[in-house]
């Protein structure tokens, strides 16, 4: 038996709201095996084929338009989740509790799903547990992490750069589900960041323990590989990484923990600015709605460390 590991983020671009990175790793037979293959028609790219969508979460949301695709997909792979608190405690996204110490996190512990039927999820969640037995998989173990601006900002300074910042993010998740892999060869597919090529250097900082052996460095696609406990370990960084079931049930994961952040952001806000519209979080926006919200923030004591990422 082998693992098969996919890693995703989601709002790496956006001044305001966090970064999350979303990872999912699946028990198969094969490390080469392809999960789209394997589940047949109950696993599908788009929601039209029939199946339970799991894809790039841009193909799945749009902006206005529902986060229930997303939550149809994650509730597929763990199951129904009744509320916000008890989502981020299931997939570990918030070890730290630092969303506990914004104002627009306090209190906000909407029930679960909020655009999905809860029904419909449950049907997902069967269907999708039918198929791995059937397919001799293992549910997949998911998990997240969210990263708010002052640790964000602090990570930037650390490393000198967002591209760094998310890249340690990233594998250092990696390492954790790794960790949770406990047996047999293990293939890792992640997204790859920007315009970086050579990630030998990051993964032996987070594997210091192992050689890391570069096997391919191009635009297309970064390989890797070391052993750990007597079993081979390969991770490609690759463009349209989210090609990979595991790795877009990762894009998924982070982009529905974004959105519902995000609501919470805004939920806030704009019940204590009137005539403010709500916003995504990304450059020329955010601009404007922190220059709409400045009044209030000032009157709240709000300090700009915990609200606005600097890059």
């Amino acid at each position: 038996m082998a693992w098969l590991i996919g890693v995703d983020e989601a709002g790496y671009g956006p001044n305001l709201g966090p970064l999350v990175v979303g990872a999912s790793a699946w028990r198969v037979e094969s490390p080469d095996q392809d999960l789209y293959q394997t589940f047949g028609p109950a696993v599908c790219h788009s929601p039209a084929e029939g199946g339970i969508a799991l894809a790039d979460s841009k193909q799945l949301y749009k902006p206005g338009g529902g986060l229930r695709l997303l939550e149809l997909g994650l509730g597929a792979a763990i199951g129904p989740i009744a509320e916000w608190s008890s989502l981020i405690d299931r997939l570990d996204a918030d070890p730290e509790d630092q969303r506990r110490q914004l104002p627009w996190h306090r209190g906000f512990d909407p029930t679960l799903p909020l655009d999905a039927d809860a029904a419909e999820v449950q049907h997902a969640s069967d269907r999708l547990s039918h198929a791995c037995t059937a397919a001799g998989v293992s549910p997949p173990v998911v998990t997240a992490r969210l990263v708010f601006p002052a640790e964000f900002n602090a990570l930037i300074e650390q490393h000198g750069n967002k591209g760094a910042a998310l890249s340690h993010v990233t594998i250092g998740l990696l390492r954790t589900v790794i960790n949770r892999c406990n047996s047999g060869p293990v293939r890792c597919i992640l997204d790859k960041h920007g315009g970086r090529n050579r990630y030998a250097g990051l993964l032996q900082h987070h594997f210091p323990e192992h050689w890391i052996e570069p096997l391919e460095e191009s635009r297309q696609q970064s390989r890797y590989r070391w052993e750990a406990d007597n079993r081979p370990i390969e991770a490609t960084f690759r463009v349209g990484g989210e090609a990979s079931l595991p790795t877009a049930l990762g894009s998924m994961t982070a982009k529905l923990l974004r959105e519902l952040s995000m609501r919470a952001f805004n939920d806030f806000w704009c019940s204590r600015v009137e005539g403010l519209k709500p916003t995504a979080g990304y450059p020329v926006d955010a601009k404007r709605f922190k220059r709409e919200i400045e009044a209030r923030q000032a009157e709240l004591g709000i300090t700009d460390t915990v609200l606005w990422r600097l890059r």
